[in-house]
C-alpha cells in the first residue's frame, strides 16, 4: 500500500461520520498568486504565506477576516466557538489535536483491516495533509468548534471568586476555549478546491465543504447544525459565489436530512460503478446561500438537532 498522500484517496467528505478526502497537494500554479507585487503587508514581497509568495489586496484582506472569524452559538447545555486553523506555530497544539480527532472519526466508521492496523500511517497522512490545507490560506480553510459545557462555565466564575482572580488576572486568550468538539473544511475557489476531488465532481471554482465530524460523545447535540451554519457564514464573509457544494452518502440518512432542512438538494448522484472501487455511493449537494448573513435563522429554522 503506497503511503504517499497523492496516491491515497480517502472516501470523501460530509456525512453522519467523516469519510476524510485527501487529496494530491495541489499543482505549483497553487503557489505564487498574483499580482506578483509586494503589499505593505508584505515588505520586500515576504507576505504571510512565507518567502516568495505575493497576495493580493483582496488576498490580504480575505486573510484578515479568516484571522477574525468567530462563530458562536449559546445552547442551554453549552457553549459552542468555531474559528479558523491558523498556520503559525501557535496553533500547532491545535492542529496536532485536529490530527487525533480526524483520525478516530475515520477509523471509526473504515472497518476494512489496513485503516485499523495501519493507525500510525493513516495519523501522517492526516498530518502532511492538514499542513498543506493550512497553506491555502485565503483560498480554503479549515473550521475548528470548541465546545464548553454550562456547568464549566460557572465552575471557573466559582474558581475565580475564590481565588479573587478578575478577567485580568485571568488565563492566557485561547486557553479557555474548551474542548475541541468539531471540524470542517471549507474551499473558496479553485486554487483551494481539492486536487482529486470525490465523484460526482463539484464544479472546483464554487465553494465546497468537505470533512465535517462531530467528536463522537458530542453528538446528537445540535453542534453539526451549528458547524454547517458556520461554514456558509464563512462562504459569505470570505465574499465567494453563494452555491455551495458538499457530498452526503446515500447510506447516511440522518445527516441528509439535516441537509435537505438546511436548504441543500441534490444535484447528481454516484453511479452504481463507484462500488467497483469500494466505496459507498454518494449524493452531490448544492444550496444558494442567501444575499444576507447566514447566521441569520431564517435560512436554517427547521433544523433539528441532528448531529
Amino acid at each position: 500500500m503506497a503511503a504517499s498522500p497523492a496516491l491515497l484517496s480517502l472516501t470523501p467528505a460530509v456525512s453522519r461520520h467523516p469519510h476524510l478526502l485527501f487529496s494530491p497537494c495541489p499543482p505549483r500554479r497553487h503557489v505564487r498568486l498574483a499580482p506578483l507585487t509586494a503589499t505593505p503587508s508584505s515588505p520586500g514581497g515576504t507576505g504571510p504565506g512565507g518567502p516568495g509568495v505575493f497576495l493580493s489586496p483582496r488576498a490580504l484582506s480575505q486573510l484578515d477576516e479568516l484571522a477574525a472569524f468567530r462563530y458562536e452559538h449559546a445552547f442551554p447545555h453549552g457553549l459552542l466557538t468555531v474559528r479558523a486553523l491558523r498556520r503559525g506555530p501557535d496553533d500547532d497544539a491545535v492542529a496536532e489535536a485536529l490530527v487525533r480527532l480526524l483520525a478516530s472519526s475515520f477509523s471509526e466508521t473504515v472497518r476494512w483491516a489496513p485503516a485499523q492496523r495501519y493507525a500510525q500511517l493513516l495519523t501522517f497522512v492526516i498530518r502532511r495533509y492538514l499542513h498543506d490545507r493550512r497553506g491555502l490560506a485565503p483560498h480554503a480553510a479549515v473550521l475548528v468548534g470548541f465546545y464548553r459545557p454550562a456547568d464549566a462555565d460557572a465552575d471557573d466564575d466559582g474558581a475565580a471568586s475564590e481565588d479573587g482572580r478578575d478577567d485580568e488576572g485571568g488565563e492566557e486568550e485561547g486557553e479557555d476555549e474548551g474542548e475541541m468538539a468539531c471540524t470542517a473544511e471549507v474551499s473558496f475557489d479553485a486554487v483551494g478546491a481539492p486536487g482529486a476531488p470525490p465523484t460526482p465532481t463539484p464544479p472546483l471554482d464554487f465553494p465546497y465543504i468537505c470533512n465535517m465530524t462531530v467528536k463522537t460523545p458530542l453528538r446528537r447535540r445540535g453542534i453539526g447544525k451549528q458547524l454547517l451554519k458556520a461554514c456558509e457564514d464563512l462562504v459569505f464573509r470570505m465574499n465567494a459565489r453563494r452555491r455551495v457544494y458538499l457530498h452526503c452518502r446515500i447510506i447516511d440518512q440522518v445527516p441528509f436530512n439535516m441537509y435537505r432542512k438546511a436548504g441543500y438538494i441534490i444535484v447528481q448522484t454516484d453511479s452504481i460503478l463507484v462500488w467497483l472501487s469500494l466505496q459507498k455511493r454518494k449524493y452531490l449537494m448544492s444550496k444558494e446561500l442567501p444575499q444576507a448573513s447566514v447566521v441569520s435563522e431564517t435560512s436554517t429554522k427547521n433544523f433539528d438537532d441532528n448531529i
